[in-house]
């Protein structure tokens, strides 16, 4: 077959390129004490849209920066007992979608709660304000702050609140959690499961936000990594700073969270994805030291993935 990428012997043991920050450990431990501190003000708000079988309701709950952050959360109507969760990211300016695709999961017994990521394309509001340029996208904000303004870093905590405020939930069980996605929500999955714990499961789906500096490398900073590309010929065109910018990426570089992951990963992985290399994923998976397993597609790409979702399925079922 073609390569676009390493091959895979070389990709199963590939560790990345993109610097890790000394303090890492000690950057997320202060950050996920903030976000411990907070009343999260949670409210719930019937929707609108109705079905026989559930429940359904705008989540709200303020995170980090005061910002409030939405969410679509469902639930079985009339369930009896303490219910399993999942927890589901979308796709980078995206939304947490229609509710009509949650009700498969509450059918089967699940609650749901979809995040709209702050300052995307749902009803999350983004209030944090940083220094230097907003020039676009999430992954370039907060570059010429201090880390602790990095926006990503506010989202990845998001998710970890978020799994909170279900797991506080009366109808949940605490002990019962999943977390899926795909590409940004692949890994936010993976941000999700290595700040809270208490996540059972995570499936993610060629995970976004891995290695930063070998997509630079691969030339492939186009799509959605893009805003890497206009952030250096913009702010940077000699690369006079291409190190620190590197190096600050490494704070919310999913490669560097996942060894904190206690959950039971299974990842999905094209060995085509030209916009989320193989190599950024494989960086990642390679570094979960929990139970994992990655399902590898040799002939796609960034797209639907044949059988991925029945896959993912019957993993979350194991709640």
């Amino acid at each position: 077959m073609p390569l676009i990428d390493l091959p895979l012997a070389q990709l199963k043991t590939y560790l990345g390129v993109n610097p890790c920050p000394k303090d890492l450990d000690a950057f997320w431990d202060r950050a996920l004490a903030e976000m411990h501190a907070l009343d999260p003000q949670v409210e719930l708000r019937p929707a609108a849209f109705s079905a026989s079988a559930a429940e359904c309701f705008h989540l709200f709950f303020t995170g980090v920066g005061g910002s409030r952050v939405h969410a679509k959360f469902l639930r079985p109507k009339g369930a009896r007992g303490k219910l399993p969760a999942v927890l589901l990211f979308h796709g980078y300016s995206g939304s947490s979608g229609d509710w009509f695709d949650k009700l498969a999961w509450v059918s089967q017994g699940f609650a749901v709660a979809a995040l709209d990521c702050r300052g995307q394309g749902g009803l999350s509001e983004d209030l944090g304000s940083v220094k230097g340029t907003t020039f676009r996208g999430h992954i370039v904000r907060g570059l010429d702050d201090a880390p602790e303004k990095l926006a990503l870093r506010q989202i990845f905590l998001d998710t970890a609140q978020l799994a909170r405020v279900v797991m506080a939930m009366p109808e949940v069980d605490p002990e019962r959690i999943g977390a899926m996605g795909s590409s940004q929500g692949g890994g936010l999955t993976l941000a999700c499961a290595a700040l809270e714990p208490s996540v059972r499961l995570a499936a993610s789906v060629f995970p976004f936000l891995c290695d930063y500096r070998r997509v630079w490398n691969m030339d492939l900073a186009k799509d959605a990594y893009q805003e890497l590309c206009d952030f250096l010929r913009k702010f940077d065109p000699r690369h006079e700073r291409e190190e620190e910018i590197w190096a600050r990426l490494g704070y919310v570089d999913c490669q560097h969270l996942a060894k904190r992951i206690r959950a039971e990963v299974l990842m999905f992985t094209g060995l085509m994805d030209t916009v989320c290399p193989p190599s950024t994923q494989f960086a990642a998976y390679n570094k979960i030291t929990s139970k994992k397993d990655m399902v590898i597609y040799p002939d796609f790409g960034h797209e639907g993935l044949p059988g991925m979702v029945d896959l993912a399925f019957r993993f979350m079922s194991k709640l």
